[in-house]
């Protein structure tokens, strides 16, 4: 039980994170996104939420959601830290296509996997 109250936490969180990523750089350019000091600091850190919580979801959940890029989340966890322009275009990437992507499946894994969001055993 634990395990499915983790995973229901962990992909609400997920999905409130992603969403708080689309909103703060909506309609913002490349540029403007990577020269907005307090915007790129609030996405950092939402990235920096989501792929924690990408890399301890237990590995059922991992099975169950398969289309989610956790390799690419994965990736993205280890150019985080380094911050700076060598991580823009890593950084640009998570906003504009794996943010997005994985909104997308986890709103269409909520409807088609109603269990796997739900507190309750």
């Amino acid at each position: 039980m634990t395990g499915v109250l983790f995973s229901a936490a962990s992909l609400s969180m997920l999905d409130e994170s992603c969403s708080g990523v689309l909103i703060l750089a909506e309609g913002l350019e490349r540029d403007e996104f990577l020269g907005s000091r307090l915007t790129r600091s609030e996405v950092c850190r939402l990235l920096q939420i989501i792929a924690r919580l990408m890399q301890g979801m237990p590995p059922e959940a991992c099975q169950r959601l398969p289309e989610i890029d956790w390799a690419g989340w994965s990736l993205l966890s280890r150019a985080l830290p380094d911050g700076g322009p060598p991580a823009d275009d890593t950084i640009w990437f998570a906003v504009t296509s794996l943010v997005p992507a994985t909104l997308m499946w986890l709103r269409l894994y909520r409807e088609r996997e109603p269990g796997l969001f739900s507190f309750a055993s």
